[in-house]
């Protein structure tokens, strides 16, 4: 049976402990959402998918009248998921609409395009801080054995004020040779 990455991601959020799929949504929404989504309508057929295969055991674990599927891996679940991180990566996708819009900015005045480096920084910045705000909880996390979430939270804060500055010095140079030109 072959996975989908959100296959993946649920297995992988499960692996921790047993979670319902709107625990998994919740999780996915404050943790790989930076940089990696996975939808409801994505998480909820999946689960089923992955049950029918063995790879999930759902339980049923009310929640006061509200009905609630606790899912937990299983021995096949662990294998298929420890099989799957020991493949190197095969995508390696940044969808950036800012950066398509810059790329086909040749149609606007210099002072126009800079105000799309200008939302994407903004944007950034607020993604590194919001991200900052996850420390304290995934530096828990790692006292308890598990380095890995927090090295990836790192990673996005770098990332993302690597390319807010990136944005930054963008905009400098592009009106910077916008003044340039305006002074011949």
């Amino acid at each position: 049976m072959e996975l989908s990455p959100t296959a993946y991601v649920i297995l992988g959020m499960v692996s921790r402990e047993p979670r319902s799929g709107y625990e998994i949504k919740a999780l996915v929404d404050n943790s790989t959402r930076f940089f990696w989504a996975a939808s409801y309508g994505q998480i909820y057929p999946e689960l089923k998918r992955l049950s029918e295969a063995g790879l999930l055991e759902g339980s049923d674990v009310p929640r006061g009248e509200r009905r609630r599927t606790v899912y937990a891996i299983t021995g096949a679940g662990t294998e298929a998921l420890r099989e799957w991180l020991r493949q190197p990566p095969s995508t390696f996708e940044m969808r950036e609409e800012g950066l398509l819009k810059l790329f086909f900015s040749g149609v606007l005045p210099p002072e126009e395009a800079a105000g799309t480096l200008r939302a994407m920084r903004e944007h950034r910045l607020g993604v590194a801080e919001r991200l900052r705000g996850l420390e304290p909880e995934t530096e828990e996390k790692r006292k308890a054995k598990d380095p890995y979430p927090l090295l990836v939270l790192q990673g996005g804060i770098e990332f993302n004020e690597w390319f807010a500055d990136w944005c930054e010095r963008m905009e400098a140079r592009l009106l910077g040779s916008a003044e340039t030109e305006g002074s011949k």
